[in-house]
């Protein structure tokens, strides 16, 4: 029986809270292992609509243990707001179901300050980021001066860790036309937030070990896309962690050979938010149809998706730089109705035909996408829940998709319900 890795195969977006929702029946432990609350997870079950950006995605079902790794970078604000409305929906989060690294990196309000600055001092060179909080958090993580969640627990020693992140912070705040922070106010911060996140706090490393020896069931849960990991996507148009799969690893403290199998979700087409190369969007009315009907609007931001066909060179390569074995194909029933479908199979840059992205962000930029049409169907295949209801039109898309990324369909879904869901492989039994 493997433990499961779930990562997004394009720049997020996938749908990757309804699948790991619809594995986490068949898990005993769900981890998150990167990212914070810029991730946004949707899942939707028995016509309830919850809203995740920090927890995972296994937090709604009972008796299911959820685990917030060491890769990731926790507001402490969010995780307990996140608690509380969750609470409002007759979801229990006590420190029986879900456990912290203590080694987490905690994102302060001057991380959210300093990201927010950054991205409103110059159009040209604005990211596009959610403006959480959460780059800075990871650059206090490299540069060793971060505050981490075991830290609230030494009162002893949090006064001089202060000041050692705000000899930085308070220079960059200068350079941004920001008034210096005071040691007190965040020492203050700091004690609000102590008695309400320490009880989840453990040796999250040693708490997996145990539980894979007992031969518990691991799902680990990515956010964000592998097009936006900080080495292999599309930078500096990235977010600041690896989102691909061997950061399930790195950022939960579980050794590599605990991983079993790896599924990777994409879109039967292509979303983005934010700034950065989109080699197969839409601005036109076939963009926004699909965005129209995929309700293609960030969870966490609210900004709207820009939408584009699917690009199989993509998708082909987070496959191969993400050990991907298995894709999760989603919101297929967005494409009911079409005449015809484009789907990108290669890209001509400068005069010449190329297989793959490169990773240069100007050459990124002037890639033009080569496409081959496909035939569209009629027929509906949204809430289909097995592989003889789909139009066999359909069944062509998706057979050319896995030839084209040289990966198969092992889940394909049809709706943001949890049922609508057709399994062709297993991940937890391969």
């Amino acid at each position: 029986m493997a433990n499961v890795v779930v990562v997004g195969s394009q720049w997020g977006d996938e749908g990757k809270g309804k699948i790991v929702d619809w594995l986490s029946e068949q898990a005993d432990i769900v981890v998150r292992f990167q990212g914070g609350h810029n991730a946004g997870h949707t899942l939707v079950i028995n016509g309830t609509t919850y809203k995740l950006s920090l927890l995972p995605s296994g937090v709604v079902r009972p008796g299911k243990l959820s685990v917030i790794g060491n890769g990731v970078v926790l507001d402490p604000h969010a995780l307990i707001a996140e608690i509380a409305q969750l609470a409002k929906q007759n979801v229990s989060v006590t420190p029986d179901n879900l456990r912290i690294a203590e080694n987490s990196v905690l994102i302060l309000a001057l991380h959210r300050e300093l990201d927010a600055a950054r991205e409103a001092a110059s159009a040209e060179m604005r990211i596009g980021t959610t403006r959480r909080g959460i780059g800075p958090a990871y650059e206090d993580k490299v540069g060793r001066r971060a505050i981490r969640l075991m830290d609230l627990a030494d009162g002893a020693t949090l006064d001089r860790k202060i000041e050692r992140l705000l000899m930085h912070h308070n220079a960059l705040r200068k350079g941004h036309g920001l008034d210096p922070i005071d040691g007190g106010d965040v020492r203050r911060e700091l004690e609000n937030v102590a008695p309400l996140v320490l009880p989840y706090m453990d040796t999250v490393w040693l708490l997996l070990e145990q539980k894979r020896r007992e031969g518990k069931r691991i799902l680990f849960e990515g956010a964000q896309g592998a097009l936006l990991d900080v080495d292999h996507g599309t930078y500096p148009f990235v977010t600041s962690s690896n989102t691909v799969a061997a950061q399930a690893s790195t950022g939960s403290g579980l050794g590599p050979a605990a991983i079993g199998y790896v599924l990777g979700i994409c879109k039967a087409y292509t979303t983005r938010v934010g700034e950065g190369p989109f080699p197969t969007e839409l601005k036109n009315e076939i963009g926004r149809t699909l965005g129209g009907r995929g309700n293609e609007f960030g969870v966490v931001t609210g900004r709207p998706r820009r939408c584009g066909w699917f690009d199989a060179v993509l998708v082909r390569q987070t496959v191969r730089t993400g050990g991907i074995q298995g894709l999760a194909l989603t919101k297929l029933d967005i494409l009911d109705g079409f005449d015809e479908i484009k789907v990108c199979v290669g890209y001509h840059l400068d005069g010449r035909e190329i297989d793959y992205l490169p990773a240069g962000e100007h050459a990124q930029a002037r890639v033009e996408p080569i496409y081959e049409t496909i035939a569209g169907w009629r027929e509906k295949t949204a809430h289909a829940r097995s592989w003889a209801e789909l139009p066999a039109q359909a069944i062509k898309y998706v057979r050319r998709l896995e030839e084209l990324i040289g990966c198969s369909v092992a889940v394909l879904s049809t709706s943001p319900e949890r049922e609508d869901t057709i399994l062709m492989q297993n991940p937890f039994e391969t």
